[in-house]
């Protein structure tokens, strides 16, 4: 799944806001708001982006 949909996602079903899960994620507040207006986040951001939802989604596979 694309990495910005599983965020998406993810902020739904928690009600994290995207501030918050930028800065607690990848310690970049404006995560979420470039992404929307098409950044590309690196290889190295993308991985601890999916571990972070993975933490925080249980250990799951999503």
């Amino acid at each position: 799944m694309h990495l910005l949909r599983r965020i998406e996602r993810h902020l739904r079903q928690s009600g994290m806001t995207a501030t918050r899960f930028g800065r607690e994620a990848v310690n970049d507040p404006r995560f979420v708001q470039d992404l929307r207006a098409g950044r590309e986040p690196r290889a190295h951001t993308a991985a601890r982006v999916a571990a972070y939802l993975l933490r925080e989604e249980g250990g799951s596979a999503a």
